[in-house]
């Protein structure tokens, strides 16, 4: 089969002929429609993400949607045929997913959307994972909770602001103007960053008491706001960039808590897959009702054409996520 291969850090990728990998009990082989790059991605190309333990060559690429062609044995609920979705590649020495092929278990992965396109099911993965980490598994997010989201038009962004909306949450998103009429349609409030300062915000959108809970998707000084702009003694903190040397003295004295998400974790120790296939099970749910949607790049490209798509997630200029159409 055709792949992509990163053979140096730093160096492009090189587009050969491997071997396609056969499927172990429980798991499918799925023929790749489409493959979603993440900021992840680029880091792992440029060897600075030791954290998914990435051996070089390897195969990049995280998420995708397409095909299965073949089970192997023990496999439920998934057959021949079936559209799938999921984040299965790329990190742990895991193959990756810019390939025509490739294997996963079958509960890590879950049914595609029935009314979106391989194109958008392969960008949903890993950001819709990582937003319901933090406000189901670690947030437990109630309607009418006032919730605080901090980069709302990004990737997990956006999914975690319209998972909050759809479980019937007030929400806030702190975003520059362009983006307000984009996060007003996906069920929040905008809050302008870049001219109100965080105490402003906190007394006009909460009457000074802080909000219920606050999902950091940009970290560094954004989550030292976070500490001082949620609610006492109830409020809750989550980052998905809690790295760093960060000062936890304004969260203690508010008596509120923090948590990180980690959402790699599965791929790398095994545990917990079945739990990120039952998550984007409730993602095709939210796709199939109405109550999600995810932002495109204006354009897909090919894996011949990856280095172009590499170099616009670096200049972070794309209009939303850029996915490669693989078949």
């Amino acid at each position: 089969m055709q792949a992509l291969v990163s053979e140096q850090f730093e160096k492009p990728f090189v587009l050969k002929e491997i071997d396609k990998p056969t499927p172990k009990d429980h798991e499918v082989l799925i023929q790749i429609k489409s493959a979603g790059l993440n900021p992840l991605d680029l880091k792992i190309k440029n060897g600075q993400a030791a954290h998914a333990k990435v051996t070089l060559p390897a195969v990049p690429g995280i998420d995708m949607s397409g095909i299965v062609i073949e089970t192997g044995k023990n496999v439920e609920g998934l057959k021949k045929g079936d559209e799938v979705f999921g984040m299965v590649g790329g990190i742990g020495g895991h193959q990756g997913t810019l390939a025509e092929y490739i294997t996963a278990d079958a509960e890590h992965i879950s049914l595609k959307p029935k009314n979106i396109s391989f194109q958008e099911a392969s960008a949903v993965p890993l950001i819709f994972i990582t937003a319901w980490e933090a406000l189901v598994d670690k947030i437990n997010v109630q309607p009418g909770q006032t919730i605080l989201i901090h980069g709302g038009a990004g990737g997990v962004g956006h999914m975690a602001v319209q998972i909050a909306a759809a479980m019937g949450a007030e929400v806030y998103t702190t975003v520059s103007p362009d983006h307000f009429e984009r996060v007003k349609n996906y069920g929040a409030t905008p809050i302008d960053y870049t001219a109100i300062p965080v105490d402003q915000y906190v007394n006009e959108y909460t009457a000074g008491i802080g909000f219920d809970a606050i999902v950091d998707t940009i970290g560094n000084s954004v989550l030292d706001d976070s500490f001082i702009a949620v609610k006492k003694y109830t409020g809750h903190v989550v980052s998905i960039l809690g790295w760093g040397n960060h000062n936890l003295a304004p969260l203690s004295f508010r008596n509120a808590t923090y948590s990180g998400v980690f959402t790699l974790y599965p791929l790398l120790s095994g545990e917990g897959k079945k739990h990120h296939g039952d998550i984007l099970k409730a993602a095709s749910q939210l796709f199939e009702t109405g109550k999600l949607k995810v932002q495109l790049h204006h354009q897909s490209y090919t894996l011949d054409q990856i280095e172009t798509a590499y170099e616009l997630l670096e200049d972070r200029k794309a209009s939303g996520k850029i996915v490669i159409t693989v078949s």
